[in-house]
């Protein structure tokens, strides 16, 4: 099925959104360290993954944070579980970390979810710090976060994925699952699979998401 759909590497929160808008199958990839974390989360159980602008962001681009709290508080009702935040700066204050949150913790408030946890986003760290286990968990960033939260403005079709070392997966092991979670997510009225960059400005970001295109290929 892969043979006859698009693969293609995009960029940036307009790159992400350009491909939604196309009918393309997303991968968000934030090395550092957005999807890294999501993708750690996974592995320590986590029931679903998101991720979210926080309150104020420079992209060109549309985000809605409280449309993100709504649709975690939705998914973790189903679980009967609470959320976990991820959020930014890494080095601060929980007090810091809200700050930046304020419009998707509205959210969530509104859509009756309960958030268990703020912790920041460091990669396969995170997990270690609060049981993500059967949680909603969102990642609230400047980069992966806006991309993820632009492009769910115009389609829920859309993943992470990352090539750096997880809570439990090393080497090839991070990137050969954001290809496998991708087959197996893609549907026939998927035009194909976009793999984006967060930041154009970040190397490892791009090199990442080419290497995970290849992958398909």
């Amino acid at each position: 099925m892969v043979k006859s759909k698009r693969i293609i590497v995009s960029s940036d929160a307009s790159g992400a959104v350009q491909a939604a808008r196309e009918g393309l199958l997303l991968i968000i990839v934030d090395v550092i360290d957005m999807s890294t974390t999501l993708e750690s989360a996974l592995d320590a159980g986590a029931a679903a993954v998101l991720g979210c602008s926080p309150d104020f962001t420079r992209a060109p681009v549309k985000v809605a944070p409280e449309e993100i709290g709504q649709e975690a508080s939705r998914l973790a009702r189903e679980k009967g579980r609470g959320i976990i935040l991820v959020a930014e700066p890494r080095v601060g204050t929980e007090e810091e970390r809200r700050g930046r949150c304020q419009r998707v913790i509205s959210g969530i408030e509104k859509g009756g979810g309960v958030i268990e946890a703020v912790v920041p986003n460091i990669g396969a760290e995170t997990p270690r710090l609060v049981d993500m286990k059967d949680r909603v968990v969102v990642a609230v960033t400047d980069t992966g976060g806006v991309a993820f939260d632009a492009a769910f403005q115009e389609s829920r079709r859309l993943t992470v994925g990352t090539v750096a070392r997880t809570l439990k997966q090393k080497g090839m092991e991070p990137a050969l699952t954001a290809v496998s979670r991708a087959l197996k997510m893609l549907q026939e009225t998927d035009q194909g699979i976009a793999v984006v960059a967060a930041s154009r400005n970040s190397l490892e970001d791009v090199l990442a998401a080419q290497f995970i295109a290849n992958l398909f290929l």
